[in-house]
């Protein structure tokens, strides 16, 4: 069985959490009592958290205790959703798939003079003191409610993981500080290039200064750590193998393979995506003293990216995880979009996106006949493909886009190569294993078969950025002898091969395979290392260091195995061959991104 819910637990660290509301209420008053009840209280984190239930349930408790607790939501304080739009007019753009990667902090959500604001309330108030035995609180609430207080406050950071955000998005949850939102798709986009960067380039900062962390993905069973705790957690997962927790989506072209592997809802269409892992939408599951935390994969590499990427990985790329994993189905769905990725300098200059998206398909499965589209064929051009989609995007009818864009047959082990430029899609029919840049937004729809997405809308096209990029050299011949993987033997051990399926000087990933009877052993060599079984039953990941972190897999499990990781042996649990995609960052690749 597909394990949806990998627990990474956390050798030889003492850490005391608190589960379910009472235990997290209790620890609140622990802090509170350290701080000798301060005036303010501030409740900060992550846009989504249930905030007013939390300061409704902490009000309550302290209650109980002589403590009367005003309310004060920090939106109070915040910009209109007109002069937000106005101020971030040039992130969100017209377009209705992308924007421009903001430049811009917590204070750009909030008044000019929200701080003063803030003050002149508190100054104006008898918190801190009242009448008789009552001790009077303010409870700032809200993300930004530290920035706010300007460190002058106890802060406690409730935290939500991407997952938990836009499954709330998928409801009447909309981007912070809006009042209104045109669609899920503009909620999306309005995220990445506005939202996230800034909310979580705040928490980055804040979060080390904050007395207590809160798991809020279950509202009503919230899971509290003293920041220092979570600091020594993070750290000695990072040690070892780890593994985050898938994130599933449907899809308008989506497939049954997976929602069948990974026991998925019954009410679901289909399964389009998984992610495991990509690192800014995944969270990590942590199992501490039967206690369960779950946080954003991007904590773990805020507090331990070198131990993970090593020190040349690190050297280019940062805290920035560089490498995803990810699933797409079309086992019993349809086709993909005809699709190109921008170019480096393209996704700098029009999206202000540090990384180019490079990308693979490897065929772990498929029905007999699935193809991949690979470059164009060699009638194609210019003028004509492009002007068959603009006719189909203004009359609605289809065409035969494989007059256009090159078919080739498909076969489970197969590696197909898509640097930046390359026209591609899978066809109805394959579970691919995407190896790929961690940049996976940038996906310019050529010709989609003028179909409407799930919601009912058309789905974007986006001709001018495709016709910006597409590489118009890379017809058939050129694909077939650049593109399509050959493996080459690189090593045996007793019983085992390794190969090299795919590395290019266009691409920053390596792409091998371990095909394994009983035992092979490897090194990360100081370097990040991703491993996936594609066949086989089980294996086991055993670091020879420390064999106490050893962790078992199954089929189309993923581990991140850390450059501190050194030797391991992966030991073959099934009846038959094993097969493993090891991937990592390719020794060929010196171009440093832009980052903090």
């Amino acid at each position: 069985m597909f394990n949806k819910l990998p627990v990474n637990p956390a050798h030889g660290v003492q850490a005391e959490l608190a589960t379910g509301m009472e235990e997290t209420l209790h620890r609140v008053m622990l802090l509170l009592e350290e701080e000798g009840r301060p005036a303010v209280l501030a409740l900060d984190g992550t846009h989504g958290a249930d905030f007013d239930g939390f300061a409704d349930a902490l009000a309550h408790h302290l209650s109980a205790h002589d403590i009367a607790a005003e309310r004060v939501p920090a939106s109070r304080y915040l910009r209109s959703t007109a002069e937000l739009r106005e101020r971030f007019a040039d992130n969100i753009t017209d377009n209705r798939a992308f924007g421009y990667m903001v430049e811009a902090d917590i204070a750009d959500y909030y008044r000019a003079d929200a701080r003063e604001r803030w003050q002149a309330e508190l100054s104006g108030s008898d918190t801190g003191g009242g009448s008789g035995e009552i001790y009077v609180m303010k409870l700032l609430y809200g993300p930004g409610a530290g920035w706010l207080c300007e460190g002058s406050a106890p802060t406690l950071f409730l935290d939500l993981s991407r997952e938990s955000q836009q499954r709330l998005h998928q409801g009447t949850l909309g981007n912070f500080g809006f009042d209104d939102n045109r669609d899920a798709l503009e909620k999306y986009k309005i995220a990445f290039f506005v939202e996230w960067p800034i909310l979580e380039g705040y928490r980055k900062q804040l979060l080390p200064t904050c007395g207590l962390y809160l798991d809020m993905n279950d509202p009503v069973r919230p899971v509290a750590v003293s920041v220092g705790d979570l600091r020594r957690l993070l750290r000695t997962i990072a040690m070892g193998p780890l593994r985050v927790k898938p994130f599933f989506a449907p899809g308008v072209w989506g497939g049954q393979y997976l929602k069948r592997l990974a026991a998925l809802p019954e009410d679901w269409a289909n399964c389009a995506w998984s992610f495991e892992p990509i690192a800014p939408e995944n969270s990590l599951l942590i199992g501490c003293a039967g206690h369960l935390l779950e946080v954003p994969f991007t904590l773990v590499m805020q507090e331990a990216y070198a131990n993970i990427l090593g020190e040349r990985v690190s050297g280019l790329f940062g805290d920035y995880f560089p490498i995803r994993f990810d699933y797409l189905d079309t086992i019993g769905g349809s086709n993909l979009s005809v699709q190109v990725h921008p170019k480096q300098a393209y996704i700098e200059e029009v999206f202000n996106y540090p990384l180019e998206q490079q990308e693979s398909y490897y065929i772990m499965e498929q029905e007999p006949g699935a193809k991949v589209y690979l470059g164009l064929t060699d009638s194609c051009t210019e003028q004509s493909f492009l002007g068959e989609v603009e006719q189909a995007q203004a009359t609605g009818e289809p065409f035969d886009f494989a007059c256009y864009v090159q078919e080739w047959e498909a076969a489970k082990g197969d590696l197909f190569l898509i640097p930046t430029g390359t026209v591609h899609c899978s066809g109805s029919g394959n579970l691919v294993l995407e190896i790929s840049a961690t940049t996976w937004w940038f996906t310019f729809k050529i010709y989609d078969y003028v179909r409407r997405g799930l919601d009912g809308q058309p789905r974007p096209i986006n001709i001018d950025h495709a016709a910006a990029n597409i590489d118009w050299h890379k017809s058939a011949d050129w694909v077939g002898r650049e593109l399509i993987a050959r493996p080459r033997e690189l090593s045996r051990q007793s019983g085992g091969v390794e190969y090299e399926l795919g590395q290019r000087d266009d691409l920053l990933f390596y792409v091998h395979r371990l095909h394994l009877t009983e035992v092979w052993e490897d090194d990360t060599a100081g370097e990040l290392q991703l491993l996936n079984l594609v066949e086989g039953e089980r294996a086991r990941l055993v670091p020879l260091a420390d064999p106490g972190r050893a962790v078992e897999f199954g089929y189309a499990e993923s581990y991140i195995v850390p450059a501190t990781t050194g030797r391991y042996a992966i030991i073959n649990l099934g009846a038959g061959e094993a097969r493993i995609i090891k991937a990592g960052v390719s020794p060929r690749w010196d171009r440093p991104i832009r980052h903090d």
